[in-house]
């Protein structure tokens, strides 16, 4: 059967002229289904229709053939979950157009209210926007879709998670009773239909056959990793990647500066994405992200939320999802249009248990396999880097041919078709362009340059020389840090805690997450305190309300000193297990069968002993509530410096 082309779905000359301007050759699964249906008839439609499908043009392109003419109203309105998206809907509804008409207007939230309501007075026979935004405007008397002919409903689902089912009904209300509604959405959840049988009365649910949900062409792994060694990571998954384009999903908005801060201070292109971020600042970083100046985009899951970026290679989650949809919509931003994409999770070794719960969860929704994989060494990190490096001089040299990426190398061969063969016709041979080497020619001011350098000289010596001058920085290993490694398949509880050196010592700080603080800061902290350097602060385990820190011997004697004496100094005691991270923020309370006892490193003495008469935590004899042990847990009131009173103090004292 011949392919489909956009003639034969029914589109006239002038809309085929802005197609072939674009590029379009074939039309996709879900345009064959969707664009004769908007263009005859007067259904409504669903589409189930996933992003990165053309979906954008299912439904722009009936309209846009539909409106060629100067209206004195707005015929067509189109929702959208996020300005990204709006931006982008607006922009293609633009290009679907080769002539005056019609007008598109885009709307949204966190740009100028006065500009928008300036081109909306203007004229626009199509209005993109954001359903904040809309009813913003339409309240205002500005905007009135009581006469509008279609009304696009776009990522239906994502607008549901965003919780817009409100305002859509809000706006919906507002309405020409008589239009027609498209809804697109990569799902179609109970609360779809529900407002589908609200709101368009009769409709027709199209979606592409035998298509699964999510893509397939995506390498999903996880590695198992400490908190602390999370950038190491990412740098290694970098590196070793031919051409990393990628985003990074944190949980955080001080995550998501404090890994795009990192990855700059070691030369990658990166950006940090979040809602503190003005909106024409966060324009700008996208708008650098699309074109590839910035390769690496680190961001909130709220702040990604609509962005929608082809030829992305790969999706690292720095952070474990919550659940299997949003791990799901994470990966969906790779591995489109038949290329191939990666993703990788991070999971701490306290997490394995919980991982085991979203595989599962993941093998459900995403209709993928997730595999652990380990971390790469340096060594295989550095070979990959030397490959590339390697080919990459020889091409520009002219020693080597540049295969371009997608390209399929073809030997010198017969094509023939076992049918026309045997029905005698001649095959012809299709010969393959044999590459030969030839070196460049140099530029002739380092003739003289070159002559000198070669006198009297090994002249491999010389090549090498001047390669390692030029190259040397990119193959050294000092790039990279050292990073705990988790054997494949190991178990949580072998592998949970964390090795001190003999020359070093376990110290529990209270000091967190939620307290503003991040391993470079507790790293800053120390080097303040104890007047050492920032690589004696090792193995940096960060909890909401804590943190676990290795430091030498001496300085961590020094630093539980000064916290016992210095009540304006956080809480810090030694954690006498070497262990992780296991539980909340609460104070460090061991268990072994029975209590441990703690032992003040400064003075070597029991700080407390329990009462004969008391249990911990409970009631005496009496009946009576007791106050917990002095020995192991600090009341608000009574505690060593809180990280609280140490916040409000340290603006006035330095360490």
């Amino acid at each position: 059967m011949e392919d489909l082309t956009f003639e034969d779905l029914g589109l006239d000359e002038i809309t085929l002229a802005a197609i072939e301007k674009k590029g379009f050759v074939t039309p996709s699964p879900i345009q064959t289904l969707a664009i004769p249906r908007l263009l005859e008839g007067d259904a409504n439609v669903i589409a189930k229709a996933r992003t990165g499908t053309g979906k954008t043009a299912a439904f722009g392109l009936p309209i846009v053939q539909k409106i060629r003419e100067e209206s004195d109203h707005v015929r067509a309105i189109i929702l959208e979950p996020t300005r990204e998206l709006a931006q982008q809907t607006a922009l293609e509804m633009s290009s679907f157009t080769t002539g005056k008409f019609p007008r598109s207007c885009v709307v949204y939230g966190g740009a100028s209210i006065g500009m928008q309501i300036k081109d909306l007075k203007r004229g626009a026979e199509i209005v993109v926007g954001t359903p904040g935004r809309v009813q913003d405007l339409m309240e205002r008397g500005v905007l009135d879709i009581s006469r509008i002919e279609y009304f696009i409903l776009d990522e239906g689902d994502e607008m549901l998670d965003m919780g817009f089912v409100d305002d859509i009904e809000n706006i919906f209300e507002k309405a020409s009773k008589d239009c027609r509604v498209l809804l697109f959405s990569a799902t179609i959840p109970k609360e779809i239909l529900s407002i589908a049988g609200k709101f368009m009365g009769e409709y027709e649910i199209v979606e592409e056959e035998g298509v699964q949900e999510e893509p397939l062409l995506i390498d999903q792994k996880y590695w198992v990793v400490r908190e602390a060694d999370k950038v190491e990571a990412l740098v290694r998954l970098i590196d070793k990647a031919p051409n990393f384009y990628g985003l990074v999903f944190v949980q955080r908005k001080t995550d998501a500066d404090f890994v795009s801060k990192q990855l700059d201070e070691k030369g990658y292109e990166a950006a940090a994405l979040h809602g503190d971020i003005p909106q024409g600042q966060r324009e700008k970083i996208l708008a650098r992200f699309r074109s590839g100046k910035t390769r690496i985009l680190v961001a909130t899951d709220v702040a990604a939320r609509g962005i929608d970026i082809s030829g992305l290679t790969h999706v690292v989650n720095y952070e474990l999802p919550f659940d299997g949809p949003t791990y799901v919509h994470r990966i969906g931003r790779t591995g489109r249009a038949g290329s191939e994409g990666f993703a990788v999770t991070f999971v701490r070794p306290d997490q394995r248990r919980k991982m085991e719960h979203l595989r599962y969860a993941i093998k459900k929704s995403a209709k993928g396999e997730m595999c652990e994989g380990v971390v790469p060494s340096i060594e295989e990190v550095l070979e990959a880097k030397k490959s590339r490096l390697f080919d990459d001089v020889k091409i520009k040299l002219g020693l080597k041919e540049e295969i371009l990426p997608g390209a399929e190398k073809v030997e010198s061969e017969k094509f023939a078709d076992e049918e026309i063969v045997a029905s005698g016709v001649e095959i012809p041979v299709v010969e393959k362009d044999v590459f030969v080497p030839s070196l460049k020619k140099g530029d002739e001011i380092f003739d003289k340059l070159s002559q000198e350098l070669c006198e009297n000289q090994d002249p491999v010596q010389v090549v090498s020389a001047l390669l390692a001058l030029t190259y040397g920085k990119i193959l050294n290993k000092k790039h990279y840090g050292k990073i705990t490694t988790f054997g494949q398949g190991s178990s949580a509880k072998k592998n949970s805690g964390v090795k001190v050196g003999s020359d070093q010592i376990r110290i529990y700080v209270q000091l967190g997450w939620m307290d503003g603080y991040n391993p470079k800061k507790i790293a800053d902290f120390f080097v303040k305190l104890l007047h050492i350097q920032g690589r004696q602060v090792d193995k940096i385990d960060m909890s909401e309300k804590f943190c676990l820190v290795s430091l030498p011997v001496e300085a961590g004697k020094k630093a539980l000193e000064l916290a016992a004496r210095d009540k304006k100094l956080p809480h810090m005691h030694q954690d006498i297990k070497n262990g992780g991270i296991k539980g909340s923020g609460r104070p460090h309370i061991d268990f072994d069968g029975k209590r441990q006892e703690r032992y003040s490193v400064a003075k070597g003495e029991r700080k407390g002993r329990r009462d004969s008469g008391r249990s911990f935590g409970g009631k005496s004899k009496s009946g009576r509530r007791n106050d917990h042990s002095r020995a192991n847990v600090h009341t608000p009131t009574e505690r060593q410096g809180s990280a609280g009173l140490y916040k409000k103090n340290r603006k006035s004292d330095e360490y």
